[in-house]
Order: structure tokens, then C-alpha cells, then sequence
């Protein structure tokens, strides 16, 4: 059973730090290109960054505001993916979620950062 346990969100202030921990269960992680997704409300989800698995895999690409603040990582003998998020900005409250590329996993119930003065 594919699971995907999303931890290390909180409250902080702008430019502050967070490292987002993505704990995978029930697949190959090394199979699959990764991905960090954000809701933030009343808005679609989106993808800000994500990672390639596999042969090729650590190549990573970002969502054009987070890029130069967020770094993907993932560790495939820990099963698990990272999300480094430096000089947070209020508008990068959202929940976060990993899950493939393509999402194709059951979603999991995410982790809440709010950046907040």
C-alpha cells in the first residue's frame, strides 16, 4: 500500500527557513520523478517543484517564484524527498503534498506552512 507522509511545515516568520520531509512507503522511490505540490486557499493546487528518478534521476526544475529559494532533494535509500524552502515570503503559505510527477499516488494529508509577520 502506497503511502506518502508529508512533515516539517510550521509557523514562521518572511525569510525564515523550512525543510519539508516527504516519507514514501510501497513503491520504488527511485522508479518514480518526484514532485512538491502547494494549495494554498482558494486556489488549484500546484506543482513548485519536482525531481527525476531512475538513470537520470536528481534532475530537478521550479516553479518560477519559488526558484533560487526552494531546493528538491530526494534520498532514495531513506525513501524519502525533501523540499529546503529559504527566504520565505508570506505568499508561500499553502499546504504542501509530495506525489509523483504525474500524481498518480493516493495523496497524503500534507503539511501546513504559514509565513506570517
Amino acid at each position: 500500500q502506497v503511502q506518502l507522509v508529508e512533515s516539517g511545515g510550521g509557523l514562521v516568520q518572511p525569510g525564515e527557513s523550512l525543510r519539508l520531509s516527504c516519507a514514501t512507503s510501497g513503491f520504488i522511490l527511485d522508479k518514480y520523478n518526484m514532485a512538491w505540490y502547494r494549495q494554498a486557499p482558494g486556489r488549484q493546487r500546484e506543482s513548485v517543484a519536482d525531481i527525476t528518478g531512475g538513470p537520470f534521476g536528481g534532475r530537478t526544475n521550479y516553479l518560477d517564484s519559488v526558484r533560487g529559494r526552494f531546493t528538491i532533494s530526494r534520498d532514495n535509500a531513506k525513501n524519502t524527498i525533501y523540499l529546503q524552502m529559504n527566504s520565505l515570503k508570506p505568499e508561500d503559505t499553502a499546504v504542501y503534498y509530495c506525489n509523483s510527477f504525474s500524481g498518480v499516488f493516493k495523496w497524503g494529508q500534507g503539511t501546513q506552512v504559514t509565513v506570517s509577520s
